[in-house]
Formats: C-alpha cells, sequence, structure tokens
C-alpha cells in the first residue's frame, strides 16, 4: 500500500512540474554565468585600472578601487561556476547558487558609490535569480 502512494506521489509530482520552471531554472544559470563573468571583468578593470572607479566621499565601506576589484574578481567566479552546476542540474549548485547571489547582492549593494548604474543591475538580476532558484529549484529535479 505504501509503495502505491509513493509511486503516485512521484508520478504526480513528474507531471505537476512546469515547462515554465525549468525555462525560469535555465534562464537563472544563463544569467548567473554571464553574471559571473561580468562582474569578473568589473574585477580585473578594477585590479588593473585603479583610477577607473570614482569614490564616494564619506560613504561608509571606503575600499580602494584594487580590493573591490578583487573582491568582484573571485565573487564572480564563484557565481560563474555555481551557475555551470545549476544547468547541470546539481541540487548543490542550486543551494550555491542562492547563497553567491546572495552575498553577490549584498557586495554590490556596498559597491554602489563606485559605480551606481552597474551595481543596481548586478542586484537586480541576483534578485531574479534567488528568486528563481528558491520558487522553482525542486521543479527542475522532478523534470
Amino acid at each position: 500500500m505504501t509503495e502505491q502512494t509513493t509511486s503516485s506521489r512521484s508520478a504526480g509530482r513528474a507531471q505537476d512540474a512546469s515547462p515554465w520552471a525549468a525555462g525560469f531554472i535555465a534562464f537563472a544559470g544563463v544569467m548567473m554565468i554571464m553574471a559571473g563573468a561580468f562582474q569578473s571583468l568589473a574585477g580585473l578593470v578594477a585590479i588593473f585600472e585603479n583610477e577607473f572607479y570614482v569614490t564616494t566621499p564619506n560613504y561608509f565601506l571606503q575600499f580602494d578601487a584594487t580590493s573591490w576589484g578583487w573582491i568582484h574578481l573571485l565573487m564572480g567566479l564563484l557565481v560563474l561556476f555555481a551557475g555551470f552546476a545549476v544547468l547541470s542540474g546539481q541540487t548543490w549548485g542550486r543551494v550555491v547558487g542562492i547563497t553567491l547571489a546572495t552575498l553577490s547582492a549584498i557586495a554590490n549593494f556596498a559597491f554602489i558609490p563606485y559605480y551606481p548604474f552597474w551595481a543596481m543591475t548586478i542586484i537586480a538580476v541576483d534578485i531574479f535569480v534567488i528568486w528563481a532558484l528558491a520558487a522553482h529549484g525542486r521543479d527542475l529535479a522532478a523534470m
């Protein structure tokens, strides 16, 4: 009796999985790869061209542009690799993706005085990635 209930639950779950969910997860994975690559490039610019970013005086998180460069380079590479894990359907990739997207949004919030438009764009992408991975992550595993 329990085997029939378990098999009917898993069959119902596979039918409940939406192609929209798979699309959202695939889009989130691609956005993670793109955002990670762009964030890494922004980090490389800060490392090699220290005067590219203009700082705002009296901001509570004042780092040297080179420090921000290393932060963005490492964060970007981690997000990029987590995006590949999400696209391959790894459960740990979704967990790491949500965690890294949260950390990326926080880092870019602190980066707003240096490059406001870029930081706000990455924060918006991170919010979408968090939503897609949290809301539809299990649906992709069921397909």
